[in-house]
């Protein structure tokens, strides 16, 4: 087991310390009040801003960007910060628009990192899809990411990603053994497209956590922009009903605040 520090910053954004790695996930730090689009007729303002600003962030190792193209994941403040950190690792499609040294990974393959006085950083990256069926053409390609590292082979930390809950994602819990997952939930709708959503409901979240059996559950993205639909309130609500193991799980972060989890 490890000790892992992870500061909820808001939206998809937590800085995950540990065994002197410094990730940080989605990096997202405009001020709130401005209106996104995101592309065929869709768009999100962001209502909250970040819970850590930029100048106080340690030196990040690496950036695990779920996806570039939608501004609640990788806005422009988030997007400056890319240089200053030592690896950027994202989708193969993020990885040819960012350039440079982003690392771009297709579902289930592996990325390592080293460096020197901390265990070697397996990243694995998962299946997402954004969206209903068929929709990824429009959505575009959307990667979660678990870590794993010496000692912590059989209780991997998973990010899931902005994602539905679809076969490919519940496959996570067939391949991987997660202790810990930051479940990206929020039930995201638009007016354009109806009742489709874009994110997990509650009752998803519930339903894969029953199949993941990890020992620790953190929502996130889920709060501080206009698409999303389910706040904490109806996320409690879902995980009320749960089976007695998931409701245990279950772990609400203070916005800011490092909370120390045993992984």
């Amino acid at each position: 087991m490890t000790d892992v520090r992870i500061t909820h910053i808001g939206g998809p954004t937590a800085l995950i310390e540990f065994e002197g790695w410094c990730l940080l996930t989605d990096p997202t730090f405009d001020p709130p009040g401005r209106r996104y689009g995101f592309g065929w007729g869709s768009a999100s303002t962001k209502v909250a801003g970040p819970a850590v600003a930029v100048a106080e962030l340690p030196p990040v190792d690496a950036v695990l960007l779920t996806h570039d193209h939608h501004a609640d994941n990788l806005d422009d403040a988030g997007r400056a910060l890319l240089p200053e950190a030592d690896n950027v690792i994202t989708t193969v499609a993020g990885g040819r628009r960012l350039g440079g040294s982003a690392v771009g990974l297709s579902p289930w393959s592996i990325y390592s990192l080293e460096k020197p006085g901390s265990p070697a950083l397996k990243i694995t990256a998962t299946p997402c899809r954004h969206g209903p069926p068929l929709s990824r053409p429009i959505t575009g390609e959307v990667a979660g990411f678990a870590l794993e590292w010496q000692g912590q082979e059989e209780s991997a930390l998973w990010i899931s990603g902005d994602t539905v809950l679809s076969s490919d994602v519940r496959e996570v819990a067939t391949r991987l053994d997660v202790g810990t997952v930051l479940l990206h939930l929020g039930a995201v709708q638009f007016p354009i497209t109806g009742r489709l959503r874009y994110t997990m409901a509650g009752p998803d979240g519930v339903e894969l956590c029953e199949l993941l059996r990890a020992q620790t559950v953190i929502p996130v993205h889920y709060e501080g922009w206009s698409h999303f639909t389910q706040g904490r309130s109806a996320i409690e609500e879902a995980f009320a009903v749960a089976a007695p193991e998931v409701r245990a799980a279950l772990l609400w972060l203070e916005l800011g605040i490092p909370k120390t989890v045993e992984v």
